[in-house]
């Protein structure tokens, strides 16, 4: 038997809803004659499912492809019902990659034959010199922002050179411009996309004139909270049991805005008092690496059972399952993936009560410290009571992160994105 279905175009209504054009053609919709399915039967809800499937092409832009921004991007592509292809480059330089990213990636783009329907870069990317060098195909195309973090609400380390030759402000720029070119802006986290709205007037205020205070309202206008998924199901393959001695657990970057010299000091207070514990320290070392970490792997040397970055996922997967508690110590975080797969896998947290965590885990006062007197207590505590300690509920809180429970949040936001929302001023 052969019926019309329609291949559906979305488009956008005089009313602000999204319509659909439909262009018929004769398919047989089932093998055997006579089998056409009625409209509303489970059948036909079969089919409206399978033909809804892929029903979008969207290209993902990446120009800084490691870490957490890797994770996330092939994360999205495995879990989507959608066709995405991701265009990606080497995840360093990052001042080099928000300069000249967006030409590179322009370049590649014009050489593919395959036409998206859904642009999304992440904060990473200079938007406006992209869709600059790409107009001839991408316009009209919708296009996303994920904004894994930003460089106007994010704290500079006084070491950066650029910070010394008081030009830092373009990286910000950067964001504020492509900000306004998007369509539709995704925030990993409410605290990061009020850091971001907030730091936009101030930003503004550095320069003479025109400073236009007002995109302020426009950028905030069309975003939205669109919390990072995270795979455990890598992490799940990797289980093993804990260990009978109390570990305590480094998972970040080596980097001043992880704040290692408060994690240490801690530990060394704790160390002087006669608390047992081991310790296992990993993350990312780069080449400027504080010299508090150099000092700690003297002073810690009896405590510690590994140092340095894990040479396989599988490797930092089984430290995660094998320890008990992590102290976080950040001045700055606009999700924290590391947090959420510790705290997965069965480790209990100590969090400082600001920046995101708050958020992503409430209700929860035990898990949280105001000063650093409080921090070691909590630490103390933990040691002494780290096998009775139940991380069921927290555990569910972070599962919430999956993929699986995610996928669709960004597929129907991907879907709502209208150009509509990128006209700088309202008509």
């Amino acid at each position: 038997m052969r019926t019309r279905i329609s291949q559906m175009r979305f488009f956008k209504c005089p009313c602000g809803g999204i319509g659909i054009r439909a262009r018929f053609r004769s398919v047989c919709l089932d093998r055997h004659a006579g089998s056409n399915p009625v409209m509303g039967t489970k059948k036909s809800k079969i089919i409206q499912k399978k033909l809804f499937r892929h029903n979008m092409k969207i290209l993902l832009l990446e120009p800084y492809y490691t870490g957490s921004h890797k994770q996330w991007a092939d994360g999205y592509k495995h879990y989507s019902d959608n066709e995405i292809r991701i265009l990606k480059m080497r995840g360093q330089f990052w001042k080099w990659r928000m300069h000249g990213g967006a030409i590179t990636l322009a370049k590649e783009f014009n050489k593919m034959s395959w036409q998206p329907d859904r642009i999304l870069s992440t904060d990473m990317l200079d938007l406006t010199t992209f869709l600059a060098l790409t107009k001839h195909r991408t316009s009209g195309i919708p296009t996303a922002i994920y904004f894994h973090e930003n460089q106007l609400s994010y704290p500079w380390s006084h070491y950066d050179r650029d910070v010394k030759n008081k030009r830092d402000s373009h990286y910000g720029f950067i964001n504020y411009s492509s900000a306004l070119a998007a369509d539709r802006l995704f925030f990993n986290s409410k605290f990061h996309l009020d850091s971001f709205v907030n730091s936009i007037k101030s930003f503004l205020k550095q320069f003479p004139d025109y400073q236009e205070k007002e995109t302020s309202k426009v950028i905030e206008k069309k975003s939205e909270v669109l919390y990072i998924g995270i795979d455990f199901k890598e992490i799940d393959k990797y289980k093993v049991s804990k260990d009978d001695d109390p570990i305590i657990i480094w998972n970040h970057r080596w980097e001043y805005d992880k704040n290692p010299k408060l994690f240490f000091d801690a530990l060394e207070i704790i160390k002087k008092e006669g608390y047992k514990f081991k310790l296992v320290i990993l993350g990312e070392n780069f080449s400027k690496t504080p010299e508090i970490f150099n000092r700690s792997k003297k002073y810690f040397k009896d405590h510690i059972l590994h140092w340095g970055y894990a040479d396989s996922f599988e490797e930092y997967a089984k430290w995660l399952w094998r320890s008990h508690i992590l102290p976080v110590t950040s001045n700055q975080e606009f999700f924290g993936v590391s947090v959420m797969e510790a705290i997965y896998c069965g480790i209990w947290p100590i969090l400082p009560k600001r920046l995101t965590y708050p958020e992503l885990i409430p209700n929860n006062s035990d898990n949280f410290y105001g000063k650093k007197e409080e921090l070691c207590q909590k630490i103390k505590w933990a040691i002494k009571n780290y096998q009775m300690i139940d991380t069921k509920d927290l555990q569910n809180k972070a599962e919430m992160f999956c993929w699986k429970n995610m996928k669709n949040k960004y597929d129907q936001s991907m879907r709502k994105i209208s150009t509509n929302f990128g006209y700088l001023f309202e008509q």
